[in-house]
């Protein structure tokens, strides 16, 4: 509890341990009659004097109808009542206090909530060691980080900007990133991002994005903006409450004079203070606390838990779109794939497996192309670039090179055509590259982007978790798809789409769903954006993503895991169930309380139970999620 909480809930104890006192005090006689009133009045501003003066404050800004004004309204009339008809105030001072402990119970709620998200603050560090020219260090603010500078990131510190490890190796806790507690082991040339907990040895990073622009600082941005992006049904309850207060306010007044009215033209003894005692009743059972509070709360936790997940939800919207996702769509590469080619294995070798690779990774050592950046990396000796002269690409088939003296061919079938080597084919799906030393075929290596380890599992929970249809959309060549699709079990796959193909297929899926579905877009290029833009639910890649999609997208996957993507269904899915049965639990007993008070059956313990009593069992069930 927080100090404001702490100076509440010692009001509450004083309050009631008075209420308790003064239930054992004589009324009878004037002289303890107004000595009763006069007493009762001590516990009663003791803990209500602050809504009062809200409810005040509402009168006089001309905007009276809110929660404080009913409250105000009911407890001071019964108050009136109590002196003029009953001498028991009890119920009077009873309404404010379980009102304040009510709310004092959902201010302790929605605090747990807040610090779950605001705990993410945290993430960013307000300092970076940015390292001079002459190799010494001073501490900056982590604004003042160039791009291109370095910084040195201490054992137990948290990496100020995003950038990439210069020297040192060490583990890093990426947690707050990603919702994964397993350690990451770095070392030269791999990718840090900003956030993530240095956990052993120095690390010099290059920095490649300015502090503003670093993941940290993305993730705050996409969490602080979640709570203007309101959902529909928490449109509707704002609207409600607007429209509801008023209306109660008037009902209740016309149940104060209809009803003796009615009486008199009948002959019969109006009993004002009855009706009065009705009316007020009404009022305090038509609080709308229960709904105003809990429905917003409920979404606030659900983003909160899914932020410490590593699921970024921009709004509580695209949270409710979510929950109804029938239709997936994935893009391929480095969404379902791992989007790093790979050597998947030597084929057909006629000399040392070993042999080929190196011969391989020597003729396109000149070269950036990714494929042979995978060549590079699949040999276990260090090449010497000396070993290599007179190399030679030629467009569209390969290279051919002078190694250790020897003419060396590397590249496709056309190249082997070309040179007049005669290739084996091979039946395995990837990029195929021959090799051909000194004229004669040395067998090929064939390259490959991995599937994700998760990807199988990912598409198999989400057809538990009730997704109707699973697509594959990629630019890629059909062969490569429907392999990694019948991997993977998808079914349906659009392959060799252009940018512009790719928003046609998911506008004809959007055509083609369920009235009541939503279709979601997964990808993660640059290409991807205008298609997580276009569909119903957009989520990006937030790891290897490109700044383009994360930007487009309603939900960002900040550890590329595709598996994280039926989780954050199944928890949307729980927030609106939790939502409905807020909704129909709240709007139910107070139609029937309300019911019961305009007939004479209810009282205000009943009334109490209606407001707080509904109010503290929606938000129980809304900290659910």
């Amino acid at each position: 509890m927080n100090k404001k909480q702490k100076r509440v809930l010692w009001r509450i104890i004083a309050a009631a341990v008075m209420l308790v006192a003064l239930h054992f005090i004589p009324s009878e006689g004037v002289w303890n009659g107004w000595l009763t009133f006069a007493l009762y009045m001590i516990p009663y501003l003791t803990i209500g004097y602050d809504i009062l003066l809200k409810a005040w404050k509402g009168i006089t800004h001309l905007q009276p109808f809110d929660e404080c004004f009913l409250m105000a309204l009911a407890t001071v009339g019964a108050f009136v009542l109590g002196r003029l008809k009953t001498g028991d105030y009890v119920e009077a001072v009873a309404v404010m206090l379980f009102y304040q402990i009510g709310e004092l119970f959902q201010s302790v709620a929605v605090g747990k909530s807040r610090r779950s998200i605001s705990a993410l603050m945290d993430i960013r560090p307000d300092t970076a060691n940015l390292e001079r020219e002459d190799g010494s260090c001073e501490e900056v603010d982590a604004d003042e980080v160039p791009v291109d500078g370095i910084v040195q990131v201490k054992p137990g510190e948290r990496v100020p900007v995003d950038g990439i490890i210069l020297s040192g190796t060490s583990s890093l806790n990426t947690a707050a990133l990603t919702g994964e507690d397993a350690p990451r082991d770095v070392a030269p040339g791999d990718e840090v991002l900003s956030g993530a907990v240095n956990l052993s040895g120095l690390l010099r990073v290059r920095t490649t994005r300015a502090a503003e622009d670093s993941t940290a600082a993305r993730i705050l941005e996409l969490v602080e903006n979640a709570s203007s992006k309101k959902s529909r049904s928490e449109n509707f309850i704002s609207r409600f409450a607007r429209v509801y207060t008023p209306a109660v306010v008037i009902g209740a007044a016309a149940l104060a004079v209809i009803g003796p009215v009615v009486r008199l033209l009948m002959g019969l003894t109006p009993d004002w203070t009855d009706w009065l005692m009705r009316a007020l009743t009404f009022l305090v059972i038509s609080c709308p606390c229960a709904l105003v509070i809990s429905i917003p709360l409920t979404f606030f936790a659900a983003i909160g838990r899914s932020s410490r997940s590593g699921i970024l939800i921009k709004g509580s919207s695209h949270l409710e779109q979510l929950s109804r996702a029938g239709v997936i769509a994935f893009d391929k590469t480095g969404t379902v794939t791992q989007g790093v080619f790979e050597v998947a294995g030597v084929h057909h070798a006629r000399i040392p497996e070993n042999e080929v690779l190196v011969y391989a990774a020597l003729a396109e050592s000149f070269s950036d192309h990714p494929i042979s950046q995978s060549l590079r990396r699949a040999c276990a000796e260090e090449l010497d670039p000396q070993r290599v002269t007179d190399a030679r690409e030629i467009a569209g088939e390969g290279v051919t090179a002078l190694v250790d003296g020897r003419p060396v061919a590397v590249g496709n079938d056309r190249l082997m055509a070309r040179l007049g080597v005669e290739s084996d084919p091979c039946s395995s799906v990837g990029t195929v590259v021959h090799v051909a030393v000194d004229g004669s075929y040395c067998g090929h290596i064939l390259i490959a982007d991995r599937i994700k380890p998760t990807s199988a599992a990912a598409i198999a929970d989400l057809r538990k978790n009730g997704v109707r249809r699973i697509v594959m959309l990629t630019g890629d060549r059909e062969a490569g798809a429907r392999a990694v699709a019948e991997e993977l079990g998808i079914r349906e796959v659009r392959a060799q789409l252009l940018p512009g193909e790719k928003m046609t297929a998911v506008e004809d899926l959007i055509a083609e769903k369920h009235s009541t579905e939503t279709v979601a877009f997964v990808g993660d290029g640059l290409n991807d954006a205008p298609v997580i833009t276009r569909a119903d639910v957009g989520i990006a890649m937030g790891a290897l993503g490109s700044d383009a999609a994360i930007e487009a997208a309603d939900i960002v996957l900040m550890d590329d895991n595709p598996d994280k993507i039926p989780r954050a269904i199944r928890l949307a899915r729980r927030c609106m169930r939790i939502v409905r049965e807020n909704i129909v639990f709240a709007i139910g007993v107070k139609l029937i309380c309300l019911l019961l008070s305009a007939l004479g059956i209810g009282s205000m313990w009943m009334a109490i139970f209606a407001d707080v009593g509904v109010m503290v069992l929606a938000v129980l069930n809304a900290i659910r999620v």
